[in-house]
């Protein structure tokens, strides 16, 4: 098109208009926005023009060149601008309007798409200009309603206008519109979708987080999927990173296309598609410093070339890429060193190499990337170094990488048949014409040893070549085969520059191979003969000379750097930098180390008074805190801290850092790792040598952990100082800079290696103040790897997530790491995570190696603490070190065990490193049987040693499949190193381990949720202190564990009450139907007593039944939950099922029994019943009887008026006929001690012919009538003379009281009943003394002792039984029963003579006399469980919810009373103890009476609710019997819930003339009274008396649930908190000293000051009964006391309870006890009120 100046136009000319009047700005000026389009346009982006500029489109425009010249000055990727908009003040012309909505539609670099609204204008055609600068560039007439402009300038500005051109040729006004042609980078970044991260600002956090793209195989379906492919690749140093393309339709059938009709198809996908060079380049101007860093250092590995200058074709500016490279590191062993097992390891940047450039002057038909391949790869092993045409996407036209310098190198392994040059060597290669651009051009000119410049014809572009003032040699290289080159013209160029013959190299005819081979001579002569070489770090200079931007001059970056150096300039000797510099980790910190481990394996106590010794330990590191605390922060930490502290500045300082120390100790490290190897292999012959290479590598390394460590050490220092010292609160900030460097992606140093110790408070407040940051995203899954060493353990984590752990160069890791890796949103819900942890430990070392530095210790403690924190571990077992595979698994073997003791259960992966074959997994058969094999050995070596022999099987242990737990990864190298790529099949294998372990994760979700930061940290401490004990499983106390427990005992005495309420409920309404059952029968139920009998069994065991299965579903649902870590109690559900059984079977033998002995009692109950029934039907027929004969005898009315007198003789005359005839056979008298006396003999038939000589002499009536006492007669055998102590007559003692008193509160409540006596109760008896002589056999008792007990108690109950039943005989003896209600049968025969009406006074007898009676009854029986109930709730809801949490309210309650003779009764007496404490408590709530008063009042409201239904029931009803029928109806309405004596209800219902309706009215009254009645005497009774009345009592209740097992430590009585019944192991918070247990010492009488806690892990023995007082070592108290678990204290703080309360009433206790005060350590003595309730909060997981 032509080109043509717009015409100009005079000032109101209004032939130019908006296009649109609605867009119009006001002539106020007000901002608008005049751009046209709308965010849903494609590629089109809004903006707002100035309101300067809105005030000049509100005027008249002058000139269009005017509009054109103030257009907005807009940066942005596109601008258009639509003017069409009638102004307030223009006159209208009469020409047509343009077009309606013209706007941008669509803008690419190099065109821009516009469309319009034509409607109404299909006659007309469209004249659309494009403009710049005031000029037409390019016009075109259209029908259609769009236009596209293509071949315009990427990132310039053009102007649009378009006039609709009527049919008579004639033009409408003008429409104009704006926009700005996109860069090319941004049109690229926007294809690939990374606009929002131009420029730098991807940062490493961003690619390394776990996202579904990192997990996932899904190829790229878009451009965008491309940068995230290849960056995923490039993490995992894959080497197949550059080869990404996407395929929107992969499955398309080629078959089916039509080639002629999809060509410009294919085009399309062409053009859709990026030069892999592109991605890069884009990445990098995307990334951060770090991130390129990163990406320099994986290309590396994978031997791609790296970015040397990075171009902006944008800007036209390059970046020289110093920062991106300074972390490759090289090793190489050049042909020239003298020593051939030498070698050079160094940064690349500091290396000196002679570097070779290759570049491209115009056209050349030879790919110059591909030739330099192949000249820097062996023949042997071709490797795409550079990308080349041939690739994937290689032909793409590049469209932001010209320009790009690359850089690779070649380096030799010191092999000459391998190696391609003798020497190293760098390369570096210019994409793109040198004529486009000469500043990178001359940069490699000026730095380059000798510079290669490719052609096919040189015409005049030679002087290029010849203006360069450059060392470099030149060479130029062309193809003869090229028609376009000019031979004379290179004669002419070559002549202009000097250059030789050899200078110039032409591919004639031959191939390949040969060229490469010619070239391969000319760059071997110069790396030989040159002198010249290059470094990397010298470069900057020229860089900027040229104008070259450097990536390191960023403010930031220089600042951390000169930070860094005046750290590190001065160090000349590391070991003694660390000593002057970081002194506080040295020797110090390692003895601190020392004594922790020490006060808990205390070995080397010897014959010294343990407690003391712990005493003396913990004054010992009081001492070394204090010399650590001496210590000023020394200048190097003071500026180390300060560089932290600035967050800008923070991340280059530690890189700076780091670097500058591994370059500090790389030489001696890495020249002392080889000598180390090398030793090992001959370890024999070597071991002194290899224990002394070992510490001279720990002297020698220096890296940031020390800085870290010492930091860690100054702040642990600082908080054990008084609060308010100046020099602690300076230390305070530093957990926090801690926290936010793991943030930023630093490792944690978690184990400090060289001390083999954690710095527990530095680590908790460090994750803490973590916690603090992230929170509420603060759940978290663990990753560990263990291994032998160097078997690549780090390299696999490196690879799988991207970690970089801060070890020092030229060693491996000590110690453990950590570091978080974020986990992006969408997820989070999938993985039930936020975060991952990943762990990286020290490799373990073989035995033999370990022998020489006592390291073997710290592998088991290291493997425990990692695994446990783990939720997957990673074995890392590399083929080659089979033969050390064995040893190490046995350390890992005792780590799962440990874990599956105490209920954590990590998933363990083998992966199996350097097995190459692709078949390895079905070849691998053999090995992986092997393996499982060799692990079942382990397990069961392994069990041995951790006393737990059940174990036979790795698969008993952990969930371990072979076929899926075993990972086979082939070898990190293809080829030899330094010039081979990471192998493929290493990459791929280690993304299908990581693939399979998220899946882990999103499948542990489903069991359980990630920890949260306070959970790990809170496993880190209890697994630390178990592991410093020698015995781990029963050393390990966790308060998660803890935590969990204690809810589900919780949960589980929920459920047993509910359990047990049911049942008392049930078995108090089958008492009653058992005692009203004769009473209400119809005649018409031919039933008896026995029926009755086995119905209430029948229904016994189905609701039994229905209870243990609802208990049972709770219980299983509870441990199918994922909150509150049911999963770390999942051992204890056995022990909770067959305690759900045990209660099952307890209640079932209880309660049939109960039902028998009731029925029983009824049955004798129903003969004195019939008696009394026919004696009143007599009576009532003879009363009758007279009635009518004196009526009829009186037949005047005068006569009928007898005197009462008169009436009492007729009555008395009656009476005594109607006993005359009747016989009186009560019940029969039974004695009750024969039954007794003969129900022991059966009892004690087992026990011996002497034990039964000894019973035949004894008289039962003589016994049981004093005091028990235990004297040595009775307890001592012969051989029992040789005592510990003199405790064990007052533990005997002790004993009997215990039974006695239960017994006694038996037979108590068993005479409370009034009932008659039953063979049943003394079997209950004997059985319950039997069970307690069974669960204290450790106390030592002879057989005489068991019978002079049994024979005291039998004897003092037969004594109460026989007088129950002598007052039930007497009570029930027919006659009596009676004359008892012979006044009532007097007055009631007056009524009936004189015709009274009997209504009221029977009414009020009936209710006085039977619901009165019955309704007190109900009240309590119904009371007792709720009083249970408000009990478990409100206040006392916490101290009744487990046992635990029961022994701390006692325990507080008590220190807080500081009363000794409580301390005493507690110690000595604890049931009658806890009997009393919970009585008291019960008192102490219901005291006031109101509590109590609203149950009564509630269960009075109701039953007196049901007995007016009843009355009202039993109106409706027709009764034949009259009143009798009437009363009889209410009582069946009441009977399952009112036991009406019955012997009231007779003469209620004998010579009764009552009317049914006025008796009803009258009774309703009687029942109204009577609720107010009870509520007042209720009220007048206190709760004593009323908990005496009780049938099921509250305090025996509680009791029950609290008390538990009843088992008592074996060493210092503490009691079991174990919950459930059934529970397998008996254990106990807090333990105390034994002395307090009245232990004292043989030779001194001295009270035992030691702690069973503590002497369990001690060197110390014990003797006692079970060890027929032989000495047997504590270690292996479990021999003695299998069912006991004493795990260590949780500190050392823990015990400080009971210690406080031995030292403050020592003399009081030695008093008691008639023995001498213990020998108090000292530190006891300074142990305060509040440090003793901090240790019981401590020992109980009390928050």
């Amino acid at each position: 098109m032509k080109r043509k100046t717009l015409p100009s136009y005079k000032r109101g000319d209004s032939s130019v208009l908006f296009a649109r009047e609605d867009q119009c700005p006001s002539s106020r000026g007000s901002s608008i926005d005049l751009f046209g389009g709308s965010e849903e346009d494609d590629g089109d982006d809004s903006m707002s023009l100035a309101a300067s500029e809105m005030e000049k489109c509100s005027k008249p425009a002058e000139d269009p060149a005017t509009l054109l010249q103030s257009e907005p000055d807009v940066d942005g990727f596109v601008e258009h601008f639509t003017a069409a908009q009638k102004l307030q003040n223009f006159q209208i012309a009469p020409r047509p309007v343009p077009p309606e909505n013209f706007k941008v539609e669509r803008v690419g670099t190099t065109s821009v798409t516009l469309i319009w609204d034509a409607s109404g204008c299909e006659e007309n055609k469209f004249h659309v200009a494009c403009s710049q600068n005031g000029e037409i560039i390019q016009e075109e007439i259209t029908e259609s309603r769009t236009v596209v402009f293509n071949d315009l300038s990427p990132g310039k500005k053009y102007s649009f206008n378009i006039t609709k051109v009527l049919p008579n040729g004639d033009r409408s006004k003008e429409a104009v519109t704006y926009a700005q042609t996109k860069t090319n980078i941004q049109s690229l970044l926007h294809d690939l979708c990374l606009e929002q991260y131009y420029p730098n600002k991807l940062s490493l956090s961003d690619v390394l987080k776990i996202d579904t793209r990192s997990v996932t195989d899904e190829p790229a379906q878009s451009l965008s999927s491309l940068p995230w492919l290849f960056l995923k690749k490039l993490m995992m140093v894959n080497v197949t990173a550059r080869s990404v393309k996407y395929s929107s339709d992969e499955n398309e059938d080629l078959q089916s296309l039509d080639f002629c009709n999809d060509t410009f198809d294919f085009l399309n996908e062409q053009n859709s598609s990026v030069n892999p060079l592109d991605i890069v380049t884009a990445l990098f101007l995307c990334a951060d410093g770090f991130l390129q860093q990163e990406m320099v250092s994986k290309m590396s590995m994978c031997q791609f070339s790296v970015p040397l200058l990075l171009p902006n074709c944008d800007t036209q500016q390059c970046m020289y890429m110093l920062w991106a490279m300074r972390d490759i590191m090289k090793k190489f062993r050049p042909h020239s060193l003298s020593d051939p097992k030498g070698f050079v390891e160094d940064r690349i940047v500091h290396s000196e190499l002679p570097l070779v450039s290759f570049v491209r002057l115009g056209d050349c038909s030879i790919s110059k990337s591909q030739l330099l391949n192949k000249l820097l790869s062996n023949p042997q092993q071709y490797h795409d170094t550079f990308v080349h045409r041939d690739m994937d996407c290689g032909d793409i036209p590049r469209k932001i990488s010209n320009g790009l310098v690359e850089m690779g190198w070649y380096l030799p392994c010191g092999n000459k048949n391998i190696d391609v040059f003798p020497e190293p060597v760098a390369v570096a290669n210019l994409r793109g014409d040198i004529r486009t651009f000469e500043t990178q051009y001359s940069f490699l000119c000026q730095t380059s040893t000798a510079v290669f410049v490719f052609f096919d014809n040189l015409d005049t572009n030679y002087k290029l070549l010849t203006n360069q003032h450059a060392k470099a040699q030149f060479f130029l290289v062309g193809n003869m085969q090229s028609k376009a080159i000019d031979l004379e013209q290179l004669k002419r160029t070559a002549s202009e520059m000097s250059l030789k013959k050899n200078n110039i190299i032409l591919k004639s005819n031959q191939n390949d191979a040969n060229f490469v081979k010619n070239l391969h001579s000319v760059v071997n002569h110069i790396i030989n003969n040159h002198t010249k070489k290059a470094c990397l770090e010298g470069m900057d200079t020229i860089a900027h000379e040229l104008g070259i931007q450097v990536d390191e001059d960023v403010q930031e970056c220089q600042e951390a750097k000169t930070n860094a150096h005046a750290l590190t300039e001065d160090i000349q000797d590391t070991l003694q930098f660390k000593e002057d510099q970081l002194p506080l980790q040295g020797k110090i910190w390692k003895d601190l180390a020392k004594l922790e481990k020490e006060e808990c394996r205390l070995r080397k106590a010897g014959n010294q008074n343990i407690e003391t010794y712990k005493s003396d330990l913990q004054i010992k590191k009081t001492e070394l805190r204090k010399q650590q605390s001496k210590y000023d922060i020394s200048e190097a930490m003071s500026c180390f801290v300060k560089a932290l502290s600035s967050s800008q500045e923070r991340s280059y300082f530690l890189k700076w850092i780091r670097m500058n120390l591994d370059n500090l100790s790389r030489k001696s490290l890495s020249s002392l790792r080889e000598q180390y190897k090398e030793k090992c292999q001959k370890f024999s012959e070597n071991k002194e040598e290899i224990a002394q290479l070992d510490q001279q590598i720990s002297n020698s390394s220096l890296g940031i952990e020390h800085f870290l460590r010492e930091m860690g050490q100054l702040y642990e220092a600082a908080v054990s100082l008084p609060e308010n010292l100046e020099s602690r609160q300076q230390m305070l900030h530093l957990p926090r800079l801690c926290a936010e460097l793991m943030l930023d992606g630093f490792p944690l140093e978690l184990v400090d290696g060289d001390a083999s110790n954690i710095p527990l408070r530095w680590v908790s407040d460090v994750l803490l103040y973590l916690n603090s940051l992230v929170q509420p995203n603060n759940k978290i899954m663990v990753v560990t790897v263990l291994g032998v060493q160097s078997t690549g353990k780090s390299t696999l984590l490196n690879t799988m997530f991207g970690v970089q752990f801060a070890v020092s160069s030229g060693r491996c890791t000590r110690g453990a790491f950590m570091q978080l890796i974020k986990v992006t949103e969408d997820n989070k819900q999938e993985l039930g995570c936020d975060y991952l942890v990943i762990i990286d430990t020290e490799g373990l070392k073989s035995p033999e190696l370990a022998k020489l530095d006592d390291s073997h210790e710290h592998d088991n403690e290291l493997a425990t603490l990692v695994v446990g924190l783990s939720d997957i571990t990673i074995i890392n077992i590399a083929m080659e070190n089979s033969t050390e595979m064995k040893d190490i698994l046995q350390i890992v073997v005792h780590a799962f065990i440990r874990m599956k003791e105490i209920g954590k259960k990590p998933k363990c992966l083998f992966v199996h490193q350097n097995v190459s074959d692709v078949s390895a997994h079905d070849k691998n058969m053999r090995d992986r049987k092997l393996l499982l094999e060799q692990l079942n050995e382990m397990t069961e070596a392994a069990a041995k040693m951790e006393n737990k022999e059940e174990y036979k099987k790795f698969t008993d242990v952990i969930e371990y499949d072979p076929e899926t737990c075993n990972w086979y990864i082939p070898g990190l190298w293809h080829g030899n190193p330094p010039m081979a790529p990471v192998n493929a099949g290493y990459s791929e294998a280690v993304y299908d381990l990581k693939k399979n372990m998220i899946n882990i994760f999103r499948k542990c979700k489903t069991k359980t949720h990630g920890n949260n930061i306070t959970e790990f940290l809170e496993w880190t401490k209890s697994l630390w202190n178990a592991v410093k004990y020698e015995n781990f499983i029963f050393s390990f106390r966790n308060s998660l564990v803890a935590d969990a427990y204690m809810r589900l005992c919780t949960e589980f005495h929920k459920w047993e009450w509910s359990f047990k309420k049911h049942m008392h409920s049930w078995s108090t309404q089958a008492e009653t139907r058992v005692s009203n059952f004769e009473t209400f029968k119809l005649k018409s139920d031919k039933s008896d007593l026995k029926d009755l009998l086995c119905k209430l069994k029948q229904e016994a065991v189905t609701k039994l039944d229905t209870l243990e299965k609802t208990t049972m579903v709770n219980l299983f649902k509870y441990f199918e939950q994922t909150e509150g870590h049911v999963y770390l109690v999942e051992k204890y559900k056995e022990d909770f099922v067959s305690s759900v059984k045990c209660l099952r079977r307890e209640t079932e033998s209880s309660l049939l029994t109960q039902l028998e002995e009731t029925v029983d009692i009824r049955r004798g109950m129903n003969n004195l019943d019939n008696i009394k029934k026919t004696f009143t039907d007599t009576m009532e027929k003879k009363v009758l009887g007279l009635l009518e004969e004196l009526r009829k005898n009186n037949s005047s009315k005068s006569d009928a008026h007898k005197t009462d007198k008169e009436l009492d003789g007729f009555f008395e005359q009656i009476w005594q006929e109607t006993i005359n005839e009747l016989s009186f056979t009560g019940l029969k008298k039974r004695n009750v001690f024969d039954f007794v006396f003969r129900q022991l003999r059966e009892n004690l038939k087992q026990k011996g012919s002497s034990v039964a000589e000894q019973f035949m002499k004894v008289k039962l009536v003589d016994c049981g009538t004093g005091v028990f006492k235990v004297t040595k007669e009775v307890f001592y055998k012969r051989w029992f003379k040789r005592m510990v102590n003199g405790n064990s007559e007052m533990d005997l003692q002790n004993l009997a009281d215990n039974i006695i008193l239960t017994c006694s509160q038996f037979v108590l409540d068993k005479r409370e009943r009034r009932l008659d006596y039953h063979d049943n109760y003394i079997q209950e008896i004997l059985h319950m003394i039997d069970g307690r002589f069974m669960s204290n056999k450790h106390i030592g008792f002879s057989e005489e002792f068991e019978l002079s007990l049994k024979l005291h108690i039998c004897g003092f109950s037969a004594r109460t039984f026989q007088d129950m039943h002598d007052c039930f005989i007497m009570e029930n003896d027919p006659r009596r029963c009676l004359n008892q209600f012979k006044d009532k049968y007097r007055n009631d025969f007056k009524d009936l003579f004189h015709d009274r009406d009997q209504c009221q006074r029977k009414a009020e007898e009936f209710t006085k006399e039977c619901l009165m009676p019955a309704v007190e009854t109900f009240i309590y029986s119904s009371l007792g469980p709720d009083i249970v109930d408000k009990m478990l709730q409100g206040k006392n809801a916490f101290q009744f919810s487990t046992r635990a949490f029961f022994q701390y309210s006692l325990l507080k309650e008590l220190v807080n009373e500081d009363t000794f003779e409580q301390y005493v009764k507690y110690i000595s007496s604890y049931e009658c103890f806890v009997k009393g404490w919970i009585l008291d408590q019960i008192t102490k709530q219901f005291s006031n009476d109101h509590e109590v008063s609203e149950l009564e009042e509630g269960h009075l409201r109701g039953i007196t609710k049901e007995i007016l239904e009843a009355v009202k029931t039993a109106q409706n009803e027709t009764n034949l019997n009259g009143i009798k029928g009437f009363i009889h109806c209410i009582c069946r309405k009441l009977e399952k819930k009112l036991i009406i004596p019955k012997d009231a209800l007779e003469t209620v219902m004998v010579l009764n003339n009552a009317s049914q309706e006025p008796f009803a009215d009258w009774l309703t009254k009687s029942v109204e009274e009577m609720e107010q009645t009870l509520k007042e005497h209720l009220k007048k009774v206190d709760i004593q008396d009323k908990l005496h009345k009780l049938k099921i009592k509250p305090q025996d209740e509680l009791f029950k649930r609290v008390f538990g097992c009843g088992k008592q430590c074996p060493f210092c009585s503490a009691p079991c908190e174990a919950g459930g019944e059934a529970h397998t192991d008996h254990c106990a918070s807090v333990h105390r000293p034994q002395g307090l247990g009245r232990y004292r010492y043989e030779n001194n009488e001295k009270l035992v000051t030691s702690i069973c806690s503590t002497d369990v892990h001690s060197e110390t023995s014990f003797k006692c009964f079970q060890t027929r007082y032989n000495y047997h070592p504590y270690k292996r108290y479990r021999e003695i006391f299998p069912d006991w678990h004493i795990p260590a204290d949780a500190s050392i703080q823990a015990s400080d309870y009971w210690k406080y309360v031995m030292a403050r009433f020592n003399d009081k206790f030695a008093m008691e006890y008639n023995s001498r005060p213990g020998d108090i350590p000292l530190m006891w003595k300074s142990i305060t009120k509040e440090q003793a309730e901090n240790s019981l909060k401590e020992s109980f997981s009390i928050k």
